[in-house]
């Protein structure tokens, strides 16, 4: 206000050159931004032509999966995987790449599990199951009847004596009228997570839950149950959707049917396992950090190729298409791979102690897990001026089809950073097609299509760009 009073008791004339001095100034102002803009344009443009025409996501996918294959924590698999990722970062020619030590559950799946459902004597008829990661096994086959519940209420309402002895069978199918499949998972998924503690509190000898998918297929998928130490720990399977819905109805034609479980699963000692982390220091802005990464671990069944093969290797190559394009980051990008995300979240745990410890200031904190599908954008937890600034980006990645920002970041690893880091965010790719496979043995190299794969990889390095190079 007070410039806006000197301008009109000024004399006319210097009014005048004040006048044509603040037009230049926004004409030389507005010519710098859409100079700026038109730089950030072609830089990323370079980049995703460097990720479409010479891409090495697709191929680095390839080896983790088919040569070295499911990467459970505290498997050989998992120390393969390390040791792989290790080489790999470090023929980037980073200025460092290191191992942070992580302590790792173990837990082995054992023979392949076994499941029947016996109607009478002579009539036998088996289901697809496959063990909860964590679960306890069935020392020997166990054989009780069966009780069918669709929700906690229904299960609370049942007497003791109707849940005792018996295995408790969670049949709650994810909701298919959402637009977003993780949405109906999130909806579904406690009853993988709580069911057995529920169960056992109710006297329970075990639980089958049907499988968190909207695919009908004779495909269990697994994932991890939680036990509580003061409750009796029972035995718990994922039942294929057919397996479920054909228990479901023999149930209602034969109400006292009796259903054998033999599961060989057991938990062994903690293994030291290790986060792989490789660094390449901002040449402005060094001490200030911006976290990539995905999750080196899988579960067993399958490849793990989308859950999270295809995070690990975007990640990796974040760095290299910046490298390859002769970008420098103004600001330090990290790119880490974590252990342990599917039965314990150890490595992001790990990783976020150490960070406090050493009183690191994080930028930013990007995962990518939710498969190497059609990139869509991303998820962003933020303050308000935060998001402000991403929002100023979207245009840059909208020829990318990648610009969609959300809410309620889905990271895992980057969870624990919440309080040290400006922005969790996490790489949104279309979910369709993620829980068709999810946690399965259809979780394998050939579900990945090389170009999605390849795109994902360059919208994040086009973020982490924009993030390198004017803050947060």
């Amino acid at each position: 206000m007070m410039q806006w009073l000197l301008f009109l008791r000024a004399p006319l004339g210097l009014r005048r050159c004040w006048k044509v001095s603040g037009v230049i100034a926004l004409l030389v102002g507005s010519f710098a931004a859409s100079a700026q803009t038109r730089q950030d344009s072609v830089t990323i443009r370079r980049l995703y032509d460097e990720a479409l025409l010479r891409g090495q996501s697709y191929e680095n996918l390839r080896h983790l999966t088919t040569r070295i294959g499911g990467r459970l924590s505290g498997s050989p698999q998992a120390a393969q995987a390390v040791a792989w990722s290790k080489k790999t970062l470090e023929n980037l020619g980073l200025d460092r790449v290191y191992l942070q030590e992580v302590l790792v559950p173990h837990w082995v799946r054992g023979a392949r599990e076994k499941a029947f459902v016996r109607i009478g004597r002579a009539n036998k008829q088996p289901l697809a199951v496959c063990a909860l990661g964590g679960s306890i096994g069935t020392g020997g086959r166990l054989r009780a009847g069966v009780v069918e519940v669709n929700s906690w209420a229904q299960l609370a309402a049942l007497p003791v004596l109707e849940v005792a002895g018996k295995i408790v069978f969670f049949n709650r199918a994810l909701q298919p009228v959402h637009s977003e499949t993780f949405q109906a998972y999130f909806e579904a998924v406690d009853q993988r997570n709580e069911g057995a503690v529920q169960a056992a509190r109710r006297g329970a000898v075990g639980v089958l839950v049907r499988s968190l998918t909207l695919a009908h297929d004779n495909l269990p998928h697994t994932g991890a149950v939680r036990y509580e130490e003061q409750t009796p720990k029972i035995p718990a399977a994922a039942i294929s959707t057919l397996g479920a819905e054909q228990l479901s109805h023999q149930l209602r034609l034969t109400p006292g049917l009796e259903l054998e479980l033999e599961m060989h699963c057991q938990t062994l000692p903690d293994v030291l396992s290790y986060n792989v982390v490789g660094e390449w220091r901002g040449q402005t802005y060094p001490e200030e950090i911006i976290t990539v990464g995905g999750h080196l671990d899988s579960w067993d069944l399958g490849q793990g190729a989308h859950d999270d093969g295809a995070g690990t290797v975007q990640s990796i190559e974040v760095l290299r298409l910046l490298k390859a394009t002769g970008l420098h980051p103004e600001r330090t990008i990290r790119v880490v791979l974590f252990m342990n995300e599917e039965n314990g979240n150890r490595g992001g745990l790990t990783y976020a102690e150490l960070a406090r410890q050493n009183s690191e200031t994080h930028l930013a904190a990007i995962e990518s897990d939710a498969g190497g599908f059609t990139p869509r954008g991303f998820r962003v937890e933020a303050s308000p001026a935060v998001l402000t600034t991403f929002q100023r980006w979207r245009h840059l990645l909208r020829p990318y089809q990648s610009d969609k920002l959300s809410a309620n970041q889905r990271g895992v690893d980057i969870g624990p950073l919440k309080t040290q880091v400006k922005a969790l965010i996490s790489y949104d790719p279309d979910d369709q097609r993620l829980f068709d496979v999810h946690h399965t043995a259809a979780d394998t190299f050939d579900k990945v299509n090389r170009r999605e794969l390849e795109l994902g990889g360059a919208s994040i390095a086009a973020l982490v760009y924009l993030i390198s190079r004017y803050g947060l």
